[in-house]
């Protein structure tokens, strides 16, 4: 493992940890106002300033990164569960089965995905919820196509035919012979899927169709810091740097769990 990957991962560690324990480790409530410091800038008391309304920013951040960092990793699983499970029957049946499963993939897949989110975000409203399911519905045709084509390539190998001529049911041969070896390439495409999910939440909550104020995310920071930019930068600059190194955090750690699991693939680039 490289050294970019272990930074990478210490800090995704530190910003969950943060996240998971946000009462305990922002100093101050997300919402908490203080009317005397009003767009503050960093200083002793307010570590990274505070927002027009006298919030700390460094709590909100702290409280931000819960809702963008779940929206982000749960709707990716989710849609990696969806996807894997689609993709699997889709190859292993095969046929006609097959052909028809996959051009209602192909119908979703040539949808805008930026159009599909806004589209049942405004339908299922303003929130973690509407975000997470827009994203969710987005995301697991992209996997679905990825895991057929692995499973379409496995399933010919001799081990799964012999599998099939011992008398194997098919659910064994999916779930012990067929999962493990696409388990690999599922735990790297959720770590370079993350990412697009946290980026993509973080832009719907810029154009003000993601999460809803009170609640922040690091767009709803970002699209609050837009507005005072030219006299304080600092309200867009912060949530604007976690997302950036966010993303960045979760694509080295892509890269390493790529080299370490699949290393074919280094020696033949």
């Amino acid at each position: 493992m490289n050294t970019s990957t272990k930074i990478s991962s210490g800090f995704l560690f530190i910003l969950l940890l943060a996240a998971v324990l946000a009462p305990w480790v922002a100093p101050y409530s997300y919402q908490a106002q203080d009317t005397l410091n009003i767009l503050a800038f960093p200083g002793s008391e307010h570590w990274l300033g505070t927002d027009r309304l006298g919030r700390d920013l460094l709590s909100r951040m702290i409280y931000g990164a819960r809702v963008s960092l779940f929206v982000g990793v749960f709707s990716t699983v989710l849609a990696l569960i969806i996807g894997t499970i689609y993709g699997t029957l889709s190859a292993y049946v095969g046929g006609r089965t097959d052909n028809l499963m996959m051009r209602v993939v192909d119908v979703v897949f040539a949808l805008p995905d930026l159009l599909m989110i806004i589209l049942i975000t405004v339908l299922m409203g303003r929130g973690v919820v509407g975000v997470f399911i827009a994203l969710t519905l987005v995301s697991w045709v992209t996997i679905a196509r990825l895991v057929r084509g692995e499973v379409l390539r496995i399933k010919e190998y001799p081990y799964i035919l012999a599998a099939k001529a011992l008398g194997a049911s098919h659910y064994r041969i999916m779930l012990k012979e067929i999962f493990p070896n696409i388990l690999g390439i599922l735990v790297v495409t959720l770590s370079f899927r993350v990412p697009v999910a946290i980026l993509a939440e973080s832009t719907l909550s810029f154009v003000g169709l993601g999460i809803a104020p009170p609640a922040s995310s690091w767009g709803t920071l970002a699209s609050d810091g837009w507005t005072a930019i030219k006299f304080y930068p600092h309200l867009i600059l912060f949530p604007s740097l976690a997302i950036f190194f966010t993303i960045l955090s979760f694509n080295f750690l892509g890269e390493g769990l790529r080299e370490f699991l699949d290393p074919r693939s280094t020696k033949s680039s």
